[in-house]
């Protein structure tokens, strides 16, 4: 079996590096005036207000690499960062990228990761304006820049959720944090049983969820198309519970989530009980789904109800931090941000 190519960094050089690494970019938003290869981006969105997103992935903290195809780690770069531009009801449209890594990864190995970054921006139509790189001791540090456009009508923030507001969720919660769990077993049987290969049959949707998530571009559309405008909105990253308890703490009210209704896929609830947890707190505390959680009237209630895409899960209430957790057996507990926190070891 032949080795693969290890070419180190420095025979490129920076500059070099740079130019082999962005030589595939294409333009696809006429908004982009100038991209890669100045010192500056240059971008025109005359009649609509720009947002703008940071997100950075760190090795060891948001991902582990033995499990984590370089390609996978690209892309998901990608998604998970313009999936907040969406939650603004915005278009993402640019992207700059910087990347620190050490000596240890080759060039090739680098291209791997552009390479799915590339196909995320082709997919979501997104243009790659600009990045640095450097280098560090060990590891990789991947830091994304988003850039997207509304029109101020349409732009929807975490702090504007009202008394008796619909709280609704796109798409099912918890996969992947269940995919996490599998990929984490895994690898502790890798290590420990010599010649083990890891058994990953039947977890596709989970492992998909969690290594190649995908961002809700199609969310604002579908909103336009239902004549929908969410009072408040967000993506789901660090769990539901969390989120919700952002968009309530910032608008100055409570809320009530209904356990029966958060929606979990039928695989992932099965594979969470084989882990001996409950799905409802996967789907609560997990995060990484980035899905869309967002507050509407409730006079909008008939526009939602039979949709595939949304559920209603609760509804806000008028009683500032006061945030419960309905479980099945109609108890009321107080729900409690416990998902991926930066700074807890």
């Amino acid at each position: 079996m032949d080795q693969p190519s290890f070419t180190e960094i420095t025979e490129l050089g920076e500059f070099g590096l740079i130019g082999y690494l962005t030589k595939n970019i294409t333009i696809q938003n006429a908004t982009t005036i100038k991209g890669v290869g100045d010192d500056c981006a240059v971008i025109d969105h005359t009649g609509y207000q720009t947002v703008v997103s940071v997100d950075m992935l760190v090795e060891n903290v948001h991902f582990d690499r033995m499990y984590t195809p370089l390609k996978h780690l690209g892309y998901k770069a990608i998604t998970s960062s313009i999936s907040d531009i969406y939650a603004m009801n915005a278009i993402a449209e640019q992207v700059i990228v910087s990347i620190a890594v050490s000596n240890q990864l080759s060039v090739e190995m680098l291209s791997e990761i552009y390479s799915g970054m590339l196909t995320a921006c082709k997919l979501y139509e997104v243009d790659m304006v600009g990045g640095d790189t450097t280098t560090i001791p060990t590891g990789i540090v991947i830091n994304i820049t988003s850039i997207g456009k509304a029109k101020p009508e349409d732009i929807i923030y975490r702090n504007t959720a009202k008394d008796k507001d619909l709280i609704c969720v796109t798409g099912d919660l918890g996969s992947a944090y269940v995919g996490l769990l599998v990929l984490e077993r895994e690898k502790r049987v890798f290590l420990e049983s010599t010649g083990v290969q890891p058994e990953l049959e039947g977890y596709d949707y989970v492992l998909q969820r969690q290594l190649r998530p995908e961002a809700r571009k199609d969310i604002p559309e579908m909103f336009k198309n239902l004549g929908i405008k969410p009072t408040s909105m967000i993506d789901i990253s660090d769990g539901l519970s969390s989120e919700i308890i952002h968009i309530c703490t910032q608008s100055g009210v409570g809320c009530k989530l209904f356990e029966e209704k958060i929606p979990i896929d039928p695989g992932t609830y099965q594979f969470a009980r084989d882990f001996n947890l409950d799905p409802t707190m996967c789907a609560l505390n997990g995060g990484e789904d980035y899905e869309l959680l967002f507050t509407i009237p409730v006079t909008d209630y008939e526009k939602v109800k039979d949709h595939p895409d949304f559920t209603a899960i609760g509804h806000i209430t008028d009683v500032p931090g006061d945030f419960r957790l309905i479980t099945k057996s109609q108890n009321e507990h107080p729900l409690k941000a416990q998902g991926w926190k930066v700074f807890d070891n």
